[in-house]
């Protein structure tokens, strides 16, 4: 089949999968505890793809250039038998990872490996007990346990490990070199991201983004950095090697001040089976139409061919532009249904 571009030229490589919209933290950020609490809608079960139409949906888009496949949530491992999900996907030749943010990652670590999974990517963003019970509405004392899990995932080769933080002006800059220190004994990356304007609920704004630029210049005056070239097109994180002798690299990703909408390659398939084309998306393209009907004229590899052919999302660089706030006041989907 002849590769997929849609009307800006981008091809389609990555595919992130949500397998929940739950997730057991309350980051004020993602899932502020005031919006997401006892009353809020969650998705029913039956609403959610099962692991079978999961698998059907990645087949299918295996012709039109899928290599990457990402699980994300809400928190993944909230979903029942995830590693028979796993199983399943990793039968097919591509780059199988997974983003949690911890907390049940230590008892699910060697079953998950075992079943193929290649890579996981944590969420931490910081190692104050105070702060990060702040953000996430956790005990900070399941730092330790987010840390094992870190430990766990590098012992069992699930390489590259790497570790995101967003920082926020006022809230945890004081983590960057924290982290810095905690981890750079360890081959994992690093990664911090620029707060941004995802969903409708985290009371964003500009002056409490801490751009990559004004970090680098911190991580540049206290150690010897040395940029690392990118692995391919539209790899959303500038990478540094800090320590060649451990492997340990320090990873920007700057949607706000550094779009990259420019070769992104990535859609997202929600809990409930829409195909997003960005982040940022006001609406998704339904697929269980498609999926749950027998008599269905069309295929998933069909249905989607027109999706991308027909995408030409850019918001982040939309956003940067001057008389932007058309754009930026629109209702947007959830992190937390589309897994970021």
């Amino acid at each position: 089949m002849a590769a997929l571009f849609d009307r800006r030229g981008r091809s389609f490589r990555d595919l992130r999968i949500s397998v929940t919209d739950r997730c057991n933290m309350r980051c004020d950020y993602c899932m502020p505890a005031d919006v997401f609490d006892s009353n809020h809608d969650f998705l029913p079960r039956s609403d959610l793809l099962t692991f079978e139409e999961i698998n059907e949906v990645v087949t299918s888009l295996i012709p039109h250039g899928l290599k990457k496949i990402r699980i994300t949530g809400g928190e993944p491992l909230l979903r029942r038998d995830l590693d028979v999900l796993i199983r399943m996907l990793a039968k097919h030749p591509l780059d199988l990872a997974l983003t949690t943010n911890g907390l049940l990652f230590p008892s699910r670590a060697v079953t998950l490996a075992d079943a193929g999974l290649n890579r996981v990517t944590f969420s931490l963003d910081s190692l104050d007990p105070e702060i990060f019970e702040k953000i996430t509405g956790k005990s900070g004392d399941s730092i330790h346990r987010i840390i094992d899990g870190i430990e766990m995932a590098v012992t069992l080769g699930l390489s590259p490990v790497r570790i995101n933080s967003v920082i926020r002006r006022g809230v945890n800059e004081e983590d960057i070199e924290r982290l810095i220190e905690r981890f750079r004994h360890l081959p994992v990356a690093l990664r911090f991201i620029e707060f941004m304007d995802v969903g409708n609920h985290n009371r964003w704004d500009l002056a409490s983004v801490v751009p990559s630029e004004e970090i680098r210049r911190l991580v540049k005056d206290r150690w010897d950095i040395q940029q690392i070239p990118s692995l391919h097109t539209g790899q959303v994180a500038k990478h540094w090697s800090l320590d060649s002798d451990t492997g340990f690299e320090v990873g920007f990703i700057s949607s706000v001040t550094e779009p990259f909408c420019g070769d992104c390659n990535r859609a997202r398939l929600s809990a409930d089976g829409h195909i997003y084309t960005c982040l940022f998306a006001t609406s998704g393209h339904d697929l269980r139409p498609v999926l749950r009907n027998p008599d269905c004229l069309e295929t998933i590899t069909e249905r989607f061919q027109k999706i991308w052919s027909d995408r030409e999302d850019r918001y982040s660089e939309l956003r940067a532009q001057p008389r932007s706030s058309t754009t930026i006041h629109l209702p947007r989907v959830e992190m937390s249904y589309i897994g970021g």
